[in-house]
């Protein structure tokens, strides 16, 4: 009789976990070891199912944690993110084409259309990863119990400037690359920010009205999370990133100089902007697909 108690305890348990989540740890399991103990050229066709994993993984962790995901919420959505993801980093790559700040060794093995294919599936798996990774960060009581901060209010005033700040960046960027590349992970969201608001669109603006960071933070740490993991998966690859920073070329985390993880931060919103000027633009002007806070039960007011 107890052993069939037990059994049955164990069965529900092993029923509660989330399918996405066994999934995604069988991904990184097959693909992680292969990706770094094959000969030759391997990462070409392992990168995507090692970050469809890492994305199924997180994506079952949050499930786990508040019985809600990105996935779970509308599976449609989730893999329209994989969609909106590869042209969004083709963008990136269009402008490090004038910085020249990352390279791809191996990627002369390949003709261009190989090359374009490839590199655009492994690119559709960065907004899943860093969205889903910021939920998951939401979920931390420290974050839940963050106090509030400085307010901003996206006014008239406010919105152009930062606009007029962000066309500014992305000039001074194009125009001297050598001194002013890491304005690439800010150009983008003071452009992009801006026209989402006067568009309607959802952005981050509503939350920092009300001084609360959490959506921010949440994004920030999401991001930085996954900076740390392709950095990490990376390091053994082939064909792999290796970098060309100036002036912060020093005390390597992997192929990453320590001091380019910062990047990682600004980047996550700008990938929020990017997301929803696009999903603006097809009409889910205010949708609230993306939890990138906690519940508003929660929230100290400080």
């Amino acid at each position: 009789m107890l052993k069939g108690m037990n059994l049955s305890r164990y069965q529900t348990r092993i029923a509660a976990i989330p399918r996405q989540l066994g999934i995604g740890l069988a991904l990184i399991a097959i693909s992680w070891p292969l990706n770094w103990l094959l000969p030759g050229l391997r990462t070409h066709l392992l990168f995507f199912p090692l970050w469809l994993g890492f994305s199924l993984t997180v994506d079952g962790l949050v499930f786990l944690r508040k019985r809600t995901s990105l996935l779970k919420r509308n599976w449609r959505a989730y893999v329209g993110l994989f969609a909106v993801s590869a042209p969004a980093w083709w963008l990136f790559e269009l402008i490090n084409a004038r910085t020249q700040n990352w390279e791809y060794v191996g990627k002369e093995s390949f003709t261009g259309l190989e090359y374009a294919v490839l590199a655009s599936l492994s690119f559709s798996t960065v907004m899943p990863a860093v969205f889903g990774a910021a939920e998951l960060v939401s979920t931390w009581g420290w974050l839940k119990n963050l106090h509030r901060g400085m307010v901003i209010k996206a006014s008239r005033a406010v919105t152009v400037a930062a606009f007029i700040g962000g066309l500014a960046m992305l000039a001074l960027m194009l125009a001297w690359p050598l001194y002013f590349f890491p304005l690439v992970w800010l150009s983008m969201f003071f452009i992009l920010e801006p026209i989402n608001i006067w568009r309607g669109h959802r952005s981050l603006s509503a939350s920092l009205a009300d001084g609360d960071w959490r959506p921010i933070v949440s994004i920030w740490l999401g991001a930085l999370m996954c900076g740390f993991f392709w950095e990490f998966w990376n390091f053994y690859s082939y064909p792999r990133w290796i970098y060309h920073v100036p002036f912060v070329d020093f005390l390597h985390v992997f192929e990453m100089p320590i001091l380019g993880y910062g990047g990682y931060l600004p980047f996550g919103m700008e990938l929020f902007a990017l997301y929803h000027m696009v999903t603006g633009l097809f009409g889910a002007k205010l949708s609230e697909y993306l939890h990138t806070e906690p519940y508003r039960s929660n929230y100290v007011s400080g």
